[in-house]
Formats: structure tokens, sequence, C-alpha cells
């Protein structure tokens, strides 16, 4: 069973962290980056060609990280593969022992190193957990046939809180919800007042209690790095105040100034109804998550 899965089930505060494939074939770039979250997390994300760079497969790093002694969350993203490409990865994973995946859509490969690339997008992100869930829970692939062995997956989705218009996203979480995911990862969280109004109106909607919501975070390192958030990454509301705080303090005092941030952050999703997880994304940062777990208070990790 996933370990993720059990922690949640037990009704432990988990914790999950993000680990981005090498762009190259090093395997041991990959467990470099996993040693600082070993035994600090319940679960390690593999992102999925992110920002639609090439990068080492997710599959083939998640694979790396299962005989590494890790929980790897597959994510597997719309964009590169057609419904076929996409159960036949999740059979694959499956068979390899990866018990979680998280679903998307994917970022545009206009914005990539190859925006010349044909973008696939057979399914969207909801119809993939649509998917995923027939596979697990009725043996079928998409059409009815049967499988002769349904995959053990445990099926995750994103969701923004933060994107436009506000009412629309309760309720397009309750969409990947109703089509079968298990547990929903959240855009990061700068901006608490919102992300807990996001969360009163999926708790009112009984969502809350229908899947595990964890908490997405990222530790800044500067103020330029809220500044580029803020402006041109889409879906993302860091408000003036984290900037003007990130600002306020001395250049070499700033990284610091980004992980306490981050733990406050983390103690108020502990506090939030319906909050069952933080997600930890210290894009290129790893070995500072252990520092904010610990400070966090969630040390250790449940076995």
């Amino acid at each position: 069973m996933s370990n993720l899965k059990k922690v949640l089930e037990i009704g432990k505060f988990a914790v999950t962290a993000e680990c981005g494939p090498p762009k190259g074939a090093d395997p041991e770039s990959v467990l470099k980056k996993a040693k600082f979250l070993k035994n600090k997390v319940d679960a390690v994300n593999v992102t999925d060609n992110q920002t639609a760079i090439v990068r080492m497969s997710s599959l083939a790093a998640c694979s790396l990280l299962k005989t590494g002694g890790f929980d790897p969350v597959l994510q597997m993203v719309v964009r590169d593969r057609n419904r076929i490409a996409l159960q036949s990865d999740i059979l694959g994973a499956s068979a390899l022992g990866i018990r979680n995946v998280l679903c998307l859509s994917g970022d545009h490969q206009i914005f990539g190193n190859q925006p010349q690339a044909m973008g696939v997008f057979d399914l969207d992100s909801i119809q993939f957990v649509q998917a995923v869930k027939a596979m697990r829970d009725n043996g079928t692939i998409l059409g009815g046939d049967a499988l002769n062995m349904p995959p053990d997956i445990f099926i995750g989705a994103a969701a923004n809180p933060f994107a436009d218009p506000l009412e629309f996203r309760a309720v397009r979480l309750s969409k990947k919800i109703m089509a079968g995911a298990d547990f929903i990862q959240t855009q990061c969280i700068y901006n608490l007042k919102r992300f807990e109004t996001w969360i009163n109106m999926a708790r009112d909607r009984g969502l809350t209690e229908k899947a595990f919501i964890l908490g997405g975070v990222t530790p800044l390192k500067s103020p330029g790095m809220a500044k580029y958030m803020k402006n041109k990454v889409a879906g993302m509301d860091v408000p003036d105040g984290v900037i003007k705080r990130m600002d306020g303090v001395p250049r070499d005092k700033q990284r610091e100034e980004g992980i306490r941030i981050c733990v406050e952050t983390i103690e108020r999703l502990k506090e939030t109804p319906g909050g069952k997880g933080g997600h930890i994304m210290a894009i290129e940062w790893e070995e500072v998550v252990g520092e904010i777990v610990e400070r966090a208070g969630l040390l250790p990790r449940p076995v």
C-alpha cells in the first residue's frame, strides 16, 4: 500500500516533497537529491517534464526512488500522452510498485525548450482521473476492456485556490474529487486568507471529507523570486506584504526569512479544518526540506 495513503488514513498530518528529475540520464543525481528527504517526508513527488523542459522521465525517476526506499508520487501530464500511453504507464507504474499518481494537465509546451512540440491533450486531467479510477476499481480500461490485474494506485489531482473566479475553484475541485481523486495537492500558498476562504468553501460542500487536501508551500530565496512568482507565474498569488517582508531583511538573511514564512504557513495549515497535510516544493533546494519539517514540529514521521 502507498505509505502516503497509510499516513493520511490514520489521521496524521502528511508531508510530501517534490523532486525534479535531471536534464540528463544520470541516475545518481536523482538519488543525491532524494537523500535530503530520507525520513523527512512520507512521499516524494517526481515532476513530469515540468515547465515543458525535457528531463528524465518521471516514471524512471520514480522507479529509482522506489529502489532507494522512498514512496514516490508519479506526476503524469496529459500534454505529452494520448489515452493509450497514459493507461499503459499507469499499469507499468503499478507493476514497478509505484503506488501514487498525480494526474495533471501540464505546463503548455510553448513555455519550454521544445515550443514546436505538438501538445496531445487527448484527455483532460479530470478525464484522466476518471480513467485511473476505472482501471483500479472496475478493472477496466477506457472502452470497457477488462484488465487481468488492476493497478494498485492512490489517485491524486492538483488544485489552484488562487485562480479566478474563486467560486469556480471549489466547483472544479468537486469535479476532480467526484471523478475519483483520493488526495489533492494545491498550488503554493502565500495568500493564506484566500486559501482559507477556498478550503472553507470546499468544507461546506463536504469535499474535505471525501478527499485529503495537502496545501502546497514553497520557501522563497529572495524578494526577486517572490516578485517573479507574483508577476510571471500564472495562477500564483503572492501578496505585497510577503514581498515587503522579504525586502525588509538584509540580503544574507533573506533565505532564512523565506524558510520562516514557509514554516509559519505550515503551522497555519496544521490548524486549518480540512487541511490534511503539506506539500513542500523547494525548487532545486531539497536540502532545506528537513529543516522546514523539523521547525514545523513534524518530525519524526510515522513509520
